[in-house]
């Protein structure tokens, strides 16, 4: 059976539509609606009910769902397996968003070579949403994400208590920004929070999905926004950002995410390893806050 149709099914049945599923997975509606079809001529059993508010697993699709997912477990273990290059025994796949692998995610693949040098390591990137799915999909094995989402068969543990802060590529810079403000869509806790305590700031019609790509604009132009503390030490105590005094901070912690049927002793090891690291930086967070602190007497 084809893979492809497979990964299709379980798209559709996560999002719920054939529309979201194409976006998520790169291709046309016509081609998900064909693979979709394939697979119930294949089945011998229409898998959804389709109608204007979207696509619902029948019976037949709920019964379906639970194989799919062994299937492509099955099919994801063969090919990592597979792959392992010659000189090691065991291997890990892990995911992280953009923004957290330069500050913990690469530190992470560091020390865990050093405790298990026979670990083969592959690295991901991607938003929760595609994290989770290449979890679900047995793809990955582990992500670190700021927004993780709750899946039967996953562990989500805490990492790093994270915070936004309000940064400007400016010296001294001062509420309200005059318009040099540029909006961050960190998620709807994020907005909500964030439109009780600054209802008098207003963005310059920007908005950005993506802190990084937030971070590399504001640098580069007179400009500020909200990004993890951790993520702009480096420019900071470089001079290329600065604080904005009496801006208010937001939590946004960071989490891992577990396949609760992975290899018991990697991720024992990669546990203990994620915390180690965790640890280590933590106090950078502290330093920055504290001079916002000083900044805001």
């Amino acid at each position: 059976m084809d893979i492809t149709l497979i990964k299709t099914f379980l798209e559709v049945a996560a999002t719920g539509s054939f529309v979201s599923a194409s976006d998520h997975l790169y291709v046309t509606q016509s081609a998900v609606s064909l693979r979709i079809q394939r697979l119930e001529d294949s089945l011998g059993q229409p898998l959804f009910t389709r109608s204007k508010a979207g696509a619902e697993l029948t019976s037949a699709g709920k019964e379906f769902e639970n194989y799919a997912l062994s299937l492509i477990k099955i099919w994801e273990e063969a090919r990592q397996q597979i792959a392992i290059p010659e000189g090691f025994t065991k291997s890990l796949t892990i995911g992280a968003q953009y923004s957290l692998w330069p500050r913990l995610g690469f530190r992470w693949v560091d020390d865990m070579q050093k405790r298990m040098p026979d670990l083969n390591i592959r690295g991901e990137v991607g938003m929760p949403d595609r994290l989770t799915r290449f979890i679900i999909e047995g793809v990955i094995q582990a992500a670190l994400v700021y927004t993780p989402q709750t899946r039967p068969g996953l562990t989500v543990e805490p990492v790093l208590d994270d915070d936004l802060i309000l940064v400007a590529s400016w010296e001294n810079p001062t509420l309200p920004l005059d318009g040099q403000y540029v909006f961050v869509d960190w998620g709807p806790e994020f907005i909500h929070a964030h439109n009780a305590a600054l209802p008098d700031l207003h963005h310059n019609g920007l908005t950005f999905a993506l802190g990084a790509m937030a971070l590399d604009y504001i640098i580069h132009r007179r400009a500020a926004a909200y990004l993890p503390a951790r993520s702009v030490k480096r420019q900071l105590d470089a001079g290329r950002l600065h604080l904005v005094p009496h801006a208010p901070t937001f939590p946004y912690p960071i989490w891992s995410v577990w396949r609760n049927d992975a290899d018991a002793d990697v991720v024992a090891i990669a546990k203990s390893s994620l915390r180690d690291m965790a640890h280590g930086i933590d106090h950078t967070q502290d330093d920055i806050l504290q001079d916002l602190a000083d900044l805001s007497q």
